[in-house]
């Protein structure tokens, strides 16, 4: 190897080395995501299989990104007749939720619009159901070119196969499955941040009984 080869090869290591490495875009961050809370309504949650579970990680969801500064947007399901969200999760939403007659969110046309001018490309669904209007949004969000991510264990529909199969359908067409805990750290990012411990309560919190 020739003086010149030798110096090209030892700039392409140094180059190397001294290059960053770059965190994941399918990464979550608090800075470019949005967590959209689903029609978790007092008429619709009491049929819902497991549901003191789902409604349990949907509100530490709903900590968890209020703690980090993530935007919360959340909807309600024709709330004349199915009633408003559930206290255990309203509570802690300082704003008011936007009521919808499609079962798709995609509706609530305004709710979009400013997400993505406040650039939050990545939105994370919960709710219910999950094979209705938690599906529905989803596909019309991916088509519309949001990233979607769903929170599995904060999702929720009355039969097991309906789940299971949204949650399939789903899956293949682009939205990211994760769970509350993955989304917890995710979110947080590191243990050095002022937020951790906080997170980590919420994170050992005892699981409901169903």
């Amino acid at each position: 190897m020739n003086s010149d080869s030798m110096f090209n090869s030892n700039q392409q290591s140094v180059d190397a080395v001294g290059t960053p490495l770059k965190r994941s875009y399918n990464l979550m961050q608090s800075e470019d995501t949005a967590l959209i809370v689903i029609d978790v309504q007092e008429k619709i949650i009491q049929a819902i299989a497991n549901q003191h579970e789902v409604v349990w990680n949907i509100r530490r969801l709903v900590d968890a990104a209020n703690l980090l500064c993530i935007d919360i947007k959340f909807t309600e399901q024709y709330p004349q007749r199915l009633g408003k969200t559930i206290e255990l999760v309203s509570k802690s939403i300082n704003r008011d939720a936007i009521a919808k007659m499609a079962f798709s969110c995609i509706e609530c046309i305004e709710i979009f619009e400013q997400l993505r001018k406040a650039g939050r490309q990545k939105l994370l669904l919960c709710g219910v159901e999950a094979h209705v209007c938690v599906q529905q949004s989803a596909l019309d969000l991916l088509f519309n070119n949001f990233d979607v991510y769903v929170a599995v264990d904060a999702i929720g529909s009355r039969h097991k196969n309906d789940y299971e199969i949204a949650l399939k359908r789903m899956d293949s067409a682009g939205a990211t499955l994760t769970t509350t805990e993955s989304v917890l750290f995710e979110w947080c990012q590191t243990s050095a941040r002022a937020e951790f411990k906080s997170i980590s309560n919420i994170v050992k919190e005892n699981r409901p009984y169903s």
